[in-house]
């Protein structure tokens, strides 16, 4: 297998949940060496959550959102603690941190003192506000900056009380992010030879996303509310009715529409200045939906499956977990994985999306335990045997 894209580059990772620890994850499923630094007294938050499986001391979503990653406990507000942590930091080329603004400033180790110590540092500070601002101050959960962001203003049902995304939107945004501003960084500094501050907020990210919603309030002034499965901009772009269930259908380019028109037996609609294009359709949505879900109902999904694959026309199930993990194209795909785990045996998992011909994604083991490699990493960045072992028995590492 040829190197991977980030092998050689070393990040230390200090958090919790899931945007912070995302993005080391991104990092490392290309080959970064990323030590998640965490308190002896219980680690990251997410250990906690379940569901547990048999034998294991960390919860189910732990053991997947922090694989590929080696874990080094330190007791940070002891000053064997974060002497230990400055010398880790000698060894790194990157820091990702999604603590609250000012936590680490307050130990002696923020971005001002480690930046003048070490110039070619790269500091991703995931903050829910940002570290400028009124608001910086404030703490931020998914919830909270989805609803902030507008991002809940527009999901769900019109008329309906609001609901979040239903995975974490914003966190896995700012993941996303963070990992692409990381190699961005990288990159710069391949050139000027210099790191820097990288400063993200949870509430910027969710803002960001809504593309098309903005689009509209910049342009007409009409505040956007919830559009339910539809798109908000054209049309037919939902979930229909079946005989059984549902199926989502996207049939707004011209050649679609008309081929969707065929398969439906809707041909009518083609001529009628009222459906001429995707704007149009848009405005009368919801007549349209019933037109075609009076006949989408009176057959089964499969039917129509078939029937609108066969003529070129989107369409999907709305699978549920069960069903997406014994998809036949995601095997195949090798979406799924198993890690490797010291307690479990093997852990199967969602891998990497990422499929690069010459320096693809690597999957080297499951999260791992609380303090694992604190002895191995601490030896790596050059600590004597007895001040490793002094930190864990004075209880300032695990």
């Amino acid at each position: 297998m040829a190197t991977a894209a980030l092998d050689g580059i070393r990040v230390l990772e200090l958090g919790n949940f899931m945007a912070g620890p995302y993005a080391g994850t991104l990092l490392a499923d290309m080959g970064a060496d990323v030590v998640k630094v965490e308190s002896p007294s219980g680690g990251d938050y997410t250990r906690g959550l379940g569901p547990f499986a048999a034998g294991s001391p960390d919860g189910a979503g732990f053991l997947r959102l922090d694989r590929n990653k080696r874990s080094v406990a330190l007791d940070l507000k002891s000053a064997a603690g974060t002497s230990a942590f400055r010398t880790l930091v000698a060894t790194a080329d990157v820091i990702i941190e999604n603590l609250r603004v000012g936590t680490l400033d307050g130990l002696g180790i923020g971005y001002d003192v480690l930046a003048r110590a070490h110039p070619r540092l790269i500091y991703c500070s995931v903050t829910g506000y940002g570290r400028t601002g009124p608001d910086r101050d404030r703490a931020g959960l998914d919830l909270v900056l989805q609803a902030e962001s507008g991002l809940m203003s527009v999901t769900g049902e019109p008329g309906r009380p609001p609901v979040k995304v239903g995975v974490p939107a914003v966190d896995l945004a700012s993941a996303l992010y963070a990992a692409f501003a990381i190699t961005v960084a990288l990159r710069a500094r391949d050139r000027t030879g210099r790191g820097q501050l990288i400063d993200l907020s949870l509430i910027e990210s969710g803002v960001s996303l809504a593309i098309w919603e903005s689009s509209v309030y910049l342009t007409t002034g009409e505040v956007p509310g919830p559009v339910g499965s539809a798109h908000r901009l054209t049309a037919p772009y939902q979930a229909f009715k079946t005989a059984d269930g549902y199926i989502a259908i996207g049939a707004t380019t011209p050649p679609i529409w008309s081929a969707f028109c065929r398969v439906t037996g809707l041909e009518r609609l083609e001529s009628d200045a009222r459906w001429r294009d995707g704007t149009t359709r848009r405005e009368r949505a919801a007549e349209l939906a019933s037109i075609i879900e009076a006949v989408t109902a009176t057959r089964t999904t499969d039917h129509w499956m078939r029937a609108l694959s066969d003529a070129g026309v989107p369409c999907g199930r709305i699978n549920d977990m069960a069903a997406v993990f014994a998809d036949p194209h995601l095997v195949e795909r090798g979406l799924f994985v198993d890690l490797p785990h010291p307690v479990l045996g093997s852990v199967r998992a969602i891998g990497s999306p990422l499929h690069l011909s010459d320096t693809p994604p690597v999957m080297r083991r499951a999260a791992p335990l609380l303090g694992e490699h604190t002895r191995e990493v601490l030896a790596e960045a050059g600590l004597p045997a007895a001040e490793i072992e002094s930190l864990v028995g004075s209880g300032a590492a695990r």
